[in-house]
Order: C-alpha cells, then structure tokens, then sequence
C-alpha cells in the first residue's frame, strides 16, 4: 500500500495526524512537507484539487480531514 503524507510543520490539524503517525510506531508513511517543497504542493494541488493539508492518499486516493485520517489509520494498521 503506497502511503503519503501531505502536510506542513505549523498546521495543528497536521500535528494531531503525526501523532498518531509517531503513536502507532508507523513507518510505512512517506511525509510530503508542502511548506519545503514546491514539488510537494504542486502535486497535492494536481492530483486533489486543492492544497488542504493534513492530505492523506492511499495508492493515490485524496483522504483529507485529521479525524478521517485518524479514523482510517486506526482501521489500517501498519503490516509488518
């Protein structure tokens, strides 16, 4: 499962995100900092449509809002 993180550091809806990340001990989520990279916040407003952050995609699906990211993280758990 590919997953990716669009986030920035001061964002408080992104911090309650990237501790539940840091809770769960997960390692399988790659962290797109939209406020470093340009890149970055290109991407997210290409492919969602929108630069709202925190952003989760799942193989490449938007999931935005930090409790629907928390929610779905909690379903999904990281597999070993």
């Amino acid at each position: 499962m590919d997953l990716k993180l669009y986030m920035f550091d001061t964002c408080p809806f992104c911090k309650r995100v990237l501790r539940e990340i840091e809770d769960q001990k997960r390692t399988d989520i790659q962290l797109k900092n939209i406020s470093t990279s340009d890149e970055d916040r290109q991407t997210l407003l290409e492919i969602g449509g929108k630069t709202q952050v925190p952003c989760l995609f799942v193989d490449g699906e938007p999931l935005y809002e930090s409790a629907d990211i928390i929610a779905w993280l909690k379903e999904h758990p990281q597999i070993s």
